[in-house]
Parts: C-alpha cells; sequence; structure tokens
C-alpha cells in the first residue's frame, strides 16, 4: 500500500473573499468571472479601495482546496508548496497541517518574503472572480518537490495555475515526469480559462505527452480545444488523457473512465458562491479513485460534493461537513 493517496503541487494563497456587483467590478477595472494575476502594488490599491468589506480570509489555492477536501474525506495525502515567514505565511501552513495534509512546510524554516494572496468577488449571480498577487508562490520551483512523497503516493495531481511562470511550469513538468518514471497516475487541472488562452505553450508543456487524468471545467476544455464545440474539446482530451472529468456547472458533468463516456447528473440546489467547486470535484473524484470507485462512482460523489459547497460562501466545507456528506453517500441517501 502506498503512503499517500494523492501528492500535489500548487500555488499557496490565503482568500480573501468579498460580495461585489458587476457594476463594482468594472469601477474597479475587474474582469468579471475570469482569474487575473497582479502585482502587489495592484493587490495593495484594490484592498485600500475595499477597505474591510471582505467576509472571509482563508487558508487556499487551487491545489490546496483539492488536497483539504481530500484529507478531509480521510484521504492520505502530501502538498508541496512556498509560503514566507510572515505571519499570513505562518498561518497557511498551520491551516495545512491543522487540516491533516502532510507538507514540505513542515520540514524546513519558512523563508522571508511576502506570502500570496488571491482576491475572491462573488457576484449575486453566484459567479466568482479573482485577482491574484502570488508572492513568493511565483518562486516554487523543483527544490520545493518532496521526491519521496512522490514516489509513494498513487496519484500525483498539478494545478494548471503553475503554467503562468517558467519556474513553476518547470517544476509541474518535473513532479509529472517522477511520477511517470515510477509508474505513479498523473492527474492535472486546467484551472482557468484565462490560464488556456495566455499560458497554452506551458500547459501543454506540463501535460507531455498524455496524463492519467484530466480536470477542466467546459470552458477550460473549449478554450484548449480551440473550440465552441465541446464535442471536439471530448476528443482533444480522449488523445491527451486517458480519463478525464469536464464539469457542466448546473448540467452535471462529463467522465471518461478510458473506454466510456459517462454523464454525471447534477444535483438542483442554489448556488450563491461557485468559489472552490471545481477543486471540490477534483479532491471528491480523486478520492473516489483512490478508494477503488468506479468512474461513475466518483463523479457521482464529486457532483454531490460540488453541489453541496456552492450553497455556502467560501472555498473549502468544514470537515464534519465533508465528513457528514460522506457518509450520507456511501449509505445511498
Amino acid at each position: 500500500m502506498k503512503k499517500f493517496d494523492v501528492y500535489a503541487l500548487g500555488n499557496a494563497l490565503v482568500d480573501i473573499e468579498y460580495h461585489a456587483t458587476p457594476q463594482k467590478l468594472l469601477e474597479l477595472e475587474i474582469d468579471k468571472g475570469v482569474m487575473t494575476l497582479i502585482d502587489e502594488q495592484r493587490q495593495n490599491s484594490l484592498v485600500a479601495q475595499l477597505g474591510e468589506s471582505h467576509e472571509s480570509m482563508t487558508c487556499g489555492g487551487s491545489a490546496a482546496n483539492t488536497i483539504i477536501a481530500l484529507a478531509q474525506m480521510g484521504a492520505r495525502t502530501h502538498f508541496d508548496c512556498r509560503v514566507s515567514s510572515d505571519m499570513t505565511g505562518q498561518v497557511f501552513a498551520r491551516d495545512l497541517h491543522d487540516s491533516g495534509v502532510n507538507s514540505n512546510l513542515d520540514f524546513k524554516p519558512l523563508p522571508p518574503g511576502v506570502t500570496g494572496k488571491c482576491l475572491v468577488f462573488v457576484t449575486p449571480d453566484a459567479d466568482r472572480t479573482m485577482n491574484t498577487f502570488l508572492g513568493v508562490s511565483a518562486e516554487l520551483d523543483s527544490s520545493d518537490i518532496d521526491i519521496e512523497a512522490i514516489k509513494h503516493s498513487e496519484y500525483v495531481y498539478l494545478e494548471g495555475y503553475l503554467s503562468s511562470d517558467e519556474g513553476t511550469r518547470d517544476a509541474a513538468i518535473a513532479a509529472r515526469q517522477i511520477a511517470e518514471a515510477r509508474n505513479i497516475k498523473t492527474s492535472l487541472t486546467l484551472s482557468d480559462p484565462n490560464m488556456v488562452k495566455f499560458f497554452r505553450d506551458s500547459l501543454e508543456a506540463m501535460i507531455g505527452e498524455r496524463v492519467d487524468l484530466l480536470f477542466a471545467n467546459e470552458d477550460e476544455a473549449m478554450e484548449l480545444a480551440v473550440s465552441d464545440n465541446l464535442d471536439q474539446a471530448v476528443e482533444l482530451f480522449k488523445n491527451i488523457s486517458s480519463g478525464f472529468a469536464i464539469t457542466r456547472g448546473k448540467q452535471g458533468a462529463l467522465v471518461y473512465d478510458g473506454s466510456s463516456l459517462i454523464e454525471i447528473k447534477p444535483h438542483e440546489v442554489e448556488a450563491i458562491d461557485t468559489l472552490g467547486a471545481g477543486d471540490m470535484f477534483a479532491g471528491a473524484f480523486l478520492y473516489g479513485l483512490s478508494q477503488g470507485m468506479s468512474f461513475q462512482q466518483s463523479g457521482d460523489l464529486a457532483a454531490l460534493a460540488s453541489a453541496k459547497i456552492v450553497t455556502q460562501y467560501g472555498p473549502r466545507l468544514q470537515t464534519n461537513q465533508t465528513q457528514q456528506l460522506l457518509a450520507s453517500f456511501s449509505a445511498g441517501n
């Protein structure tokens, strides 16, 4: 038996969430519905304009949200990232440890610098818009990779946000290659349409010839396929991944197990915040596969978990909520 079910590599960010109207986003000159990378000066300017209006501040980042969801469900996990020794970084490291996730942050002093932060704007239509200053996350490199942890994992999970910088992209490629050399399953999420649009070459390099499992929403999938036809995106995904999951919001999801394309039915809920929905879907799906579930079962669990998270604010459920959801699913309720 492997020591870890899933090893992940990704940006470590503190999510600061605000409620905002589309008009407010226009006033702030923020592109709605996507993630935009900004520098520290721009982020400080936005924070100054917004004042103390934020709703929450939590340990976040795409892969971090996924790996914490896995740990809450009972999976054995390891997450490598980079934060600084500032107060925000210390909070992030402690939160990760308290969530039951093993990490490189447990074993070495935190470097000086500024920990990355993501300003998340939730509009009344439940859409989420992100402005991200990566801070020291942009300096993540292959020295942050725990090779022994990869060796003893069933899956390696990489986030597409790492494609935005040459160094972080190379670290992701190195992690994938370490896994491939040891026949460890590789998985990757495209993360955001803007990542595909502006960093396509880097993302394709991260994917390499083929990954075992690819995650995307339908906008990201069609952006990668350079098409507005989902069927064409599905055919592309079959060529670059052995299996995949494409989420479709209220229409559920499509998953592919290597031979069959499976429709996953949605759960009708009143969504108020879609932040973290894709991360939760990936976490629950990987949990299912790592525990011996089929693609159908894993997709059904992932759809249930992502439907639950959009009914509340923030990118994560509480551990007791996740455990109750899992117990309900296992009981067939």
